[in-house]
């Protein structure tokens, strides 16, 4: 089930050593294109989506969020007609505050090419998350596997495969 609303959303508590600006943005880059740090002021002005899917528990929750693409739409990623050609060989490599990195290809994160709506949360059942695993998560409905939801996130940044 997929709930688009909007509204606005509370700053969370800072990661031990770093500024509340620190702890609640996250970096995000397009090769050629200037970059920028979205925090929780930034995405309280964008369509706020809610998800009711299972965590690697199989227990269902609700996360409140912003569509991945949303966010990068930010810095000029190309969607919907843009996202053909030699745009298709681009990625997103998402990075956490523990190191930990997954890929994405832009299909996979474009509602032209698929129904599924992959979010960058920020609250779990209404509830932030907390500082060791926040300030925000990637949750990827209907995934067999976890391992691409990604706590903790830092950067989002976006590739080109071409060679």
């Amino acid at each position: 089930m997929i709930c688009v609303c909007i509204g606005w959303l509370l700053p969370g508590a800072p990661v031990w050593g770093q500024t509340p600006d620190q702890a609640s943005s996250v970096h995000v880059q397009h090769e050629g294109f200037p970059s920028v740090d979205l925090g929780i002021p930034d995405l309280a002005g964008m369509r706020k989506i809610e998800i009711r899917a299972k965590d690697h528990e199989e227990k269902e929750h609700s996360y409140t969020g912003v569509a991945l693409s949303d966010v990068l739409k930010k810095v000029g990623v190309p969607f919907g007609t843009q996202l053909r050609g030699g745009n298709m060989t681009q990625y997103l490599l998402v990075g956490s505050s523990d190191g930990y990195q997954v890929i994405f290809a832009l299909p996979e994160l474009d509602s032209t090419f698929t129904d599924r709506t992959i979010l960058l949360a920020y609250t779990s059942d209404g509830q932030r998350f907390p500082a060791n695993k926040g300030p925000f998560q990637i949750i990827v409905p209907g995934e067999r596997k976890h391992a691409r939801w990604i706590w903790g996130v830092k950067n989002l940044v976006v590739k080109s495969g071409k060679q």
